[in-house]
């Protein structure tokens, strides 16, 4: 009996909370995973999954069944990533229910393996780009550089660093900052590091 089938039939006994746990088990890893590349930053995306989990607890009673559960955990995740983008404080959506300890299990056991893996899989692809791809990346992404300062760092040695040169310069870098990510994106798709859903977002 596949998942979505042995939820339907503990639905139909009322055991809803082998229902949410059997669904946070087996979905959450990648629910989390979604939310982590959807915000981006890992510490909302636990509060965003935590959330989702509460939201997936208290719906259960009134879930219809119209989408897989699947859809739905999806969905409850993406709703609670918006609310917490819009709320000035994070991790104060979250409330306590019998159900948190298992969402704690699976955030605990898999987000280790899943930065571990995201990590080594971005690492891999950077390793690809030419030399001023990974530096372009280096200075904007990992060291936070304005994009003037980003310019003056790529201008070539004896190259005019006027503020008119290093404005285009800029512009030129900014652009092709673009078109890395887009690369960056194309390779963690193909390899299936991110899957469409993910890069779509």
């Amino acid at each position: 009996m596949d998942v979505e089938a042995e939820m339907i039939q503990l639905r139909a006994g009322g055991r809803l909370k082998e229902v949410a746990t059997l669904a946070i088990e087996s979905y959450g890893p990648e629910i989390l995973s979604f939310l982590e590349v959807m915000l981006r930053n890992n510490a909302d995306a636990s509060d965003a999954f935590a959330q989702a989990c509460e939201d997936l607890w208290k719906g259960l009673p009134r879930f219809e069944g119209r989408s897989s559960m699947k859809t739905w955990f999806y969905t409850l995740g993406r709703h609670a990533a918006s609310r917490l983008r819009r709320s000035s404080h994070s991790g104060q959506l979250v409330a306590i229910s019998e159900i948190t300890d298992v969402a704690d299990r699976v955030r605990s056991r898999t987000r280790p393996h899943l930065r571990t893996e995201v990590k080594t899989g971005f690492a891999e692809i950077r390793a690809m780009l030419d030399d001023d791809d990974r530096m372009l990346l280096l200075l904007r992404v990992d060291r936070a550089m304005s994009w003037n300062d980003v310019a003056r760092v790529m201008l070539e040695e004896g190259q005019d660093d006027s503020d008119d040169t290093v404005g285009r310069t800029a512009a030129r870098m900014r652009k092709r900052f673009q078109s890395v990510k887009e690369t960056i994106r194309e390779r963690a798709v193909a390899t299936g590091l991110i899957g469409e859903l993910e890069s779509d977002g």
